[in-house]
This record gives structure tokens, C-alpha cells and sequence, in this order.
């Protein structure tokens, strides 16, 4: 009798402990965001902080700007995983000086990465490792429609970066007759261009962006600009279309981190600390996303093959009890 009285009692006390933490916790809006990086950390975040904080996680819709202005203007969502701070610095500083929004952990360690970048066994074999170097030898870059140059693959009409990239095309030099500066038409198009370059071990040369899922399927390298940002040219010629003397310019690493309400941070109790640790780098979040695209799967399905797979990796994230409720759960 004693030792039942013992175990029912234990299990009330688990049972309230369990529901204390829920409800210091409570329930979570977070912003599923609609690129696939950040759809799969916002899944993520749901499963851990669900079944490791016992938190009630409610997933809404979000982009940068109208989520941003959602949180500061209203107070919600509570979070938001991935926000790319670049786009919000001055109202982002201006909300956290007073003390409505908190940033937490810098979910991209590498930042969000722009540049021009070439095949790692390209870089490898032939030392291309700067804008300069890949300046110097066209003939490695096949693709063009005028054989006897290089390919210089840009950004589709229509995409911003298809400006900045033409006026550093032309401000190293890359217009000087011995390439060609190739428009793939579209996303898939410019995605394609890689994967059967990479397919076929040729060369291949142009922008590309990272975290991205063909940058986790296929190795490649970012060429050095050795040549710092500077924000006075980029703001007064590198983005404005056809400016008429584009000078050597680099882009600036997009800064991307978990931003959260006040409201949240002070309710949060131990998640806040697992919302502030947990990082990724764009390799790992690059090999997730390329099993998404070649799967077809979902956000949810992202964050399932993540967490089963990279334990290693998020394993660092939380506390080792914390870490088994997950692992019971998945």
C-alpha cells in the first residue's frame, strides 16, 4: 500500500512538474516562413520545444517584413526563427532599445552568403579561388553561347541581384571580351545549370546564395572579392541599374537571427536558453534542404530527418534530459 501511495504520488508530482512547465511556457506562435530553411528550423523549433519544454506551439504564416512589423506593432507571433536582419536593422535596434522585441541565438552561423562561387573540384584542380583567378582563365567555363568564351552565369531578369551581379560582372572586368554573361531564365534554370555542370564534372561560374538545397547536394567554393563592402558604392552604383562605372565591390554578410517578443522571453523560462544556443551552419542546413528538394518533402518531414539524423548537431543545442524527451518522442 505504501509503495502504491509512493508511485501514485510520484506520478502526480511528474504530472504537475510537467504541467508547470507548460504553463510557464504556454502556448507559442512561431512564424513558418516561406523559404525552405526557414520553414524547416520554425518545425524544428515545434517538435523540440513541444515534447523537450512542453511548450503548445501554434505555426502561422510569415516573410520578413510583414512578421517583423506583426511582432513590433502587435506583439505576435511570438517568434520568429529565421529573420534576416539586414532587411529591418534600424527599426530592429529601435524595438530592442525599448525592450519590445529580444534577440536570441544567431540561427545562421555563417550569416545568409551572396557571391559568385565555381565547382570545388574546379577550385581544386586549377587554383581558382578568387574573382581574379576565375578572371584569368575563361576557357574552364564552358556554356556560353559563343564557344570561344567563358559562361558567367547571372541572376533571371527580374531577380535584384541580377543588377549587382551585372555591375561586378563589369567592375572586375569580366566584360572584357573573354566571357559572356549568361541569363538562365529562371530558377530552375540557373539551378539546372549547376547540377548538370556538377553532373558532368565541367566548370561553371556565376551567383548563387547560400543556405540553399543545390548547394547542399553539390560542393562548391565562394570566390574571394578581395575587396572589403563598401556601402557607399553598393548604395550609389553597385544596385543601380546600368550605373556607368561600377568599381570592385563584395557583398556584406546578411546577419540572420531568432527574434522574439518581450512577452515570450519573460514567460519562456529554460527555452529561452535553447532558443539562444541553437545555431546551424549553411552546410548542415544546405545537406537538410537538399533531402528536401530531392524528396519532396515537406517542412515537417525536413525537421523529422534533421532531428534523426544530425543529432550530433542539435544534440549541442539542448541538455542531455531535454535531448531524450526529443528522442523518446521521435
Amino acid at each position: 500500500m505504501k509503495k502504491l501511495f509512493v508511485t501514485v504520488a510520484a506520478t502526480a508530482f511528474m504530472g504537475m512538474a510537467s504541467s508547470a512547465m507548460a504553463e510557464d511556457c504556454g502556448t507559442v506562435t512561431v512564424a513558418e516562413m516561406n523559404w525552405a530553411s526557414a520553414g524547416a528550423i520554425s518545425q524544428i523549433d515545434k517538435i523540440i520545444l513541444e515534447n523537450g519544454y512542453g511548450c503548445n506551439v501554434e505555426l502561422v504564416t510569415g516573410d520578413t517584413m510583414p512578421t517583423f512589423t506583426a511582432m513590433n506593432e502587435k506583439g505576435k507571433p511570438d517568434m520568429a526563427p529565421e529573420l534576416w536582419i539586414n532587411a529591418v536593422r534600424e527599426p530592429l535596434d529601435k524595438a530592442v532599445a525599448e525592450g519590445s522585441l529580444v534577440v536570441g541565438g544567431e540561427i545562421l552561423n555563417e550569416g545568409g552568403v551572396e557571391g559568385f562561387w565555381v565547382p570545388t573540384y574546379i577550385a581544386e584542380e586549377h587554383n581558382i579561388y578568387t574573382v581574379k583567378d576565375a578572371l584569368a582563365h575563361p576557357e574552364l567555363f564552358k556554356g556560353a553561347e559563343d564557344e570561344t568564351k567563358g559562361a558567367f552565369f547571372t541572376c533571371p531578369t527580374g531577380w535584384g541581384c541580377r543588377i549587382n551581379t551585372g555591375n561586378l560582372y563589369r567592375a572586375f572586368g569580366f566584360d572584357n571580351g573573354d566571357f559572356e554573361l549568361v541569363d538562365p531564365g529562371s530558377a530552375a534554370g540557373l539551378d539546372g545549370s549547376i547540377a548538370r555542370a556538377n553532373e558532368r564534372k565541367e566548370g561553371w561560374l556565376g551567383y548563387y546564395w547560400a543556405p540553399t538545397s543545390i548547394l547542399g547536394k553539390y560542393d562548391m567554393t565562394l570566390l574571394d572579392f578581395e575587396t572589403p563592402h563598401d556601402k557607399k558604392e553598393w548604395d550609389t552604383c553597385t544596385v543601380i541599374e546600368d550605373c556607368p562605372d561600377p568599381q570592385p565591390n563584395s557583398w556584406v554578410k546578411s546577419e540572420v537571427f531568432t527574434v522574439v517578443t518581450d512577452d515570450f522571453a519573460k514567460r519562456a523560462g529554460p527555452a529561452m536558453d535553447y532558443i539562444k544556443g541553437r545555431t546551424w551552419d549553411n552546410r548542415t542546413a544546405g545537406k537538410v534542404l537538399a533531402w528536401m528538394s530531392d524528396n519532396q518533402a515537406t517542412n515537417e518531414d525536413g525537421a523529422y530527418y534533421f532531428l534523426e539524423n544530425f543529432g550530433d548537431v542539435w544534440g549541442e543545442w539542448v541538455s542531455p534530459e531535454v535531448a531524450e524527451k526529443v528522442k523518446s518522442a521521435l
